[in-house]
């Protein structure tokens, strides 16, 4: 079944958004972000098949969100953002900085996928069952990737 790119986003386009909002938790980044992921649509629509258009999207939204943390944690769009993160950080509660310091941490040294698999099951909410058929591992697998973060994680906080 051929895509329909406008279609898709009037249909999916406030779920995407939804999704963007709530991984990178601004606005304005998750309004670049759904159309970031639209675009990629756009570019790879000869390619992608479109049986499952809520699950395709919802993969896509993720991957760029996860892609962009990535990309500003590497090069801040100014020499002073991390500065500026800092000082925005500290209205908020120190748990809550010190949680975004420890995640950063521990998925420095995981692979995207990984990554993606921590998002759907830990920050989502999502069964492993879920995100087993969500990513197209098996539940074992899903276990697999999730194990080492766990420790990582533990190691981190001095468990």
């Amino acid at each position: 079944m051929a895509i329909d790119t406008h279609s898709y986003y009037r249909t999916y386009g406030p779920m995407v958004l939804r999704r963007c909002r709530r991984i990178l938790g601004d606005e304005e980044k998750a309004v670049d972000a759904m159309q970031d992921t639209f675009v990629q649509l756009l570019r790879y629509k000869d390619s992608l098949e479109g049986e499952a258009p809520s699950s395709l999207l919802y993969r896509m939204a993720t991957n760029v969100c996860l892609n962009k943390i990535r990309s500003s944690k590497r090069r801040p769009e100014t020499p002073s953002d991390e500065l500026v993160s800092r000082i925005a950080g500290l209205s908020e509660t120190e748990s809550r900085v010190g949680a975004r310091e420890l995640l950063t941490r521990l998925f420095a040294k995981h692979r995207e996928s990984t990554r993606t698999i921590a998002v759907l099951h830990l920050l989502d909410g999502m069964t492993l069952e879920e995100v087993a058929s969500e990513v197209g591992m098996s539940v074992s697998g899903v276990r697999k990737r999730l194990r080492p973060l766990r420790a990582q994680l533990q190691e981190l906080e001095g468990v």
